[in-house]
């Protein structure tokens, strides 16, 4: 009775098979991604399918099913790339993904880590499908079955009717700004197909318009004639550390008692600690963070920084300190291919980069060396810098601590309550009191080789690690209990900075908001380094503290801001966006303006023309 199963259905059109198949896996998709299947999947959904299976009615004479089975797994693919991708970075996977596939491969533990079994179930057709198939008899029987003709006229009203559907969901939904809800007004399948034909290219505003008056107008920012803390950092050294996925709730964080982050705690309550502090990474995630800190300009609207601005002559950071006698490096343990990373230590000019060829395989975890040889053979490296006569800037970029957080039980450091054992929240939690456990061996070593008293030290997260999205009903609960409410789109993207240096900063915590983008401004204040020659999207974070404005890409819609009293996420536009306040402030009535968005795209379109009409850079 089973058996017959199938072969009943295909005694039916395939067309009509195919169709009921294409929209149980639309509805699973929905399901993950909106949380809101309903019976519009039936007219957002179905119609592009049917436009394929119409196709292959008029067009395929022979082999039809071949065909069907094709445009069956091709929608099949592009729907799991759907689920996955949203679990991992919470937005709807294009085409122009592809050009990440290398670094989806070498990530694909986190990925996979973030797969419900019930996933799978958009593969159960086509598993049954070819066991059928390599059965002859049943395998022929299919093949005839599918080789029934439907009426011309038929086939073209349907057609007809469903490119009219299809239109009529994309084309009154093409302005909408945030990419999930044109997803989801659209239809995943239609958006898919929108990404790839639509031509739509940004009209970039001349670079002789884009001036640091004009940016700091849209920002508001005002430059007090005697900047606080100006050129305090003068001969210093400069050593800037990103940690991997370090959010800000985990400082002085307690479980039971425990402290989580001991070392980061004792940083930040000693000296200068912004806790209104927020992450402006996109698709390239940490090598966004690098790019953003050493030059102050945002993300490009699509892609990776890595990618996309390498070949150009950037203004940087790394070029600044170089100006004023500084020698300059970069240190990561994974492979400087990864996020071609190569071309862009190039283009930020840095002196030289250390990656896993000079960390080598030992300890390793992950994709490289673990925290504790990175900071190690970081600390003798710095040594023989400072032991050259000149001062140096060098950025330090932690990795042990990444998604998805399973690290090694000989690197476990701290007992985690029960309730904690066997989550991702749990994972998470240990992986970053390892990396606060090697950061403070890096401190004293470089505490005992005499550098930290002769440098600053800037740390700050690189990207949120615990996506909203990833979460599952026992994670958000512990969540819940670390945040005494429930975890949010402003916790998520909160990142802490740290400065620290000998003689300048004591305890203070800062109130105002910053961002990524603010770095590269504030620490050329602190060593009295103009850059009034220099185009940059922050401010010294100091001197301004009374505004600031933060504008979000792909991780949140585009059109989404931070401002100094809530996060601004975009709708369709801004009529229909939503207000979050910021958290701990207690400000509950909307705070964000229309202004304040029309400031935030602009600021955006500045950054993207400015960048692409830097000169190219020379390569070998």
């Amino acid at each position: 009775m089973l058996a017959s199963t199938p072969k009943r259905l295909f005694s039916t059109r395939p067309i009509l098979v195919f169709s009921l198949i294409v929209l149980f896996k639309s509805f699973l998709t929905w399901m993950v991604v909106f949380q809101s299947p309903s019976w519009t999947i039936l007219l957002k959904e179905l119609p592009f399918a049917l436009i394929l299976f119409c196709l292959i009615e008029w067009f395929a004479t022979k082999r039809k099913l071949v065909y069907y089975l094709g445009a069956n797994l091709l929608m099949t693919a592009i729907l799991f790339a759907v689920l996955m991708y949203y679990k991992y970075y919470g937005v709807i996977v294009t085409y122009r993904a592809l050009d990440q596939v290398n670094q989806v491969t070498a990530v694909s533990n986190s990925v996979f880590s973030l797969m419900d079994p019930y996933y799978l179930l958009v593969f159960i057709d086509i598993v049954v499908m070819m066991y059928y198939l390599v059965r002859r008899k049943k395998g022929q029987y299919w093949k005839a079955a599918s080789q029934k003709k439907i009426s011309r006229s038929v086939v073209a009203t349907l057609f007809g009717v469903s490119l009219a559907l299809c239109l009529f969901n994309i084309v009154p939904n093409r302005a909408s700004m945030n990419e999930i809800v044109k997803a989801e007004q659209m239809g995943i399948l239609n958006y898919e197909a929108y990404t790839i034909f639509s031509k739509k290219t940004q009209d970039l505003v001349d670079k002789s318009e884009i001036t640091q008056s004009k940016i700091d107008e849209l920002k508001q920012v005002t430059r007090p004639a005697a900047p606080e803390l100006n050129g305090v950092a003068k001969g210093k050294n400069l050593i800037i550390i990103q940690m991997e996925s370090f959010q800000n709730f985990l400082i002085n964080l307690k479980i039971d008692g425990q402290e989580i982050t001991p070392n980061m705690n004792k940083l930040a309550n000693e000296n200068f600690y912004f806790k209104h502090f927020y992450q402006g990474v996109g698709q390239g995630n940490t090598s966004d963070a690098e790019f953003i800190v050493n030059t102050s300009f945002y993300i490009p609207p699509n892609g990776a920084a890595t990618g996309v601005y390498a070949g150009k002559q950037l203004p940087s950071l790394p070029k600044l300190m170089q100006e004023h006698g500084y020698d300059t490096a970069t240190f990561h343990t994974n492979v400087v291919e990864f996020w071609n990373r190569g071309e862009m230590y190039k283009a930020l000019g840095f002196n030289r980069y250390y990656d896993k060829k000079f960390f080598g395989d030992e300890d390793t975890v992950f994709f490289g060396a673990s925290d504790e040889v990175l900071y190690k053979k970081t600390a003798e490296e710095l040594s023989r810098m400072s032991e050259a006569g000149k001062p140096f800037y060098t950025q330090v970029i932690s990795m042990t601590s990444h998604h998805p957080f399973t690290i090694p039980e000989k690197k476990y450091k701290m007992n985690l309550p029960e309730r904690y054992e066997g989550t991702f929240v749990g994972d998470y939690i240990r992986g970053q009191n390892y990396a606060d456990y090697a950061l403070g061996l890096f401190i004293d070593d470089l505490k005992q080789r005499g550098i930290w008293d002769n440098s600053v030290i800037m740390i700050y997260g690189d990207h949120l690690g615990l996506p909203i999205y990833s979460l599952d009903r026992a994670d958000k609960a512990l969540m819940e209990e670390i945040y005494g409410r429930e975890y949010g789109y402003t916790d998520m993207i909160n990142i802490p900075l740290i400065v620290a240096s000998t003689g300048i900063t004591k305890p203070q915590v800062y109130d105002q908001l910053g961002g990524q983008v603010d770095v590269l401004p504030t620490a050329a204040n602190l060593f009295g380094f103009s850059l009034d020659d220099h185009i940059h999207f922050g401010q010294d974070l100091f001197n301004n503290d009374s505004f600031n404005l933060l504008p979000q890409r792909y991780y949140l819609p585009t059109g989404s801001f931070v401002s100094s009293k809530e996060l601004f996420m975009s709708g369709s536009g801004y009529d229909d966006g939503t207000h979050y306040p910021l958290a701990g402030d207690g400000n509950e009535a909307p705070e964000a303006t229309k202004d304040q968005f029309d400031r935030a795209l602009e600021l955006l379109k500045l950054s993207d023309s400015y960048v692409s009409q830097l000169p190219d850079r020379e390569t070998k």
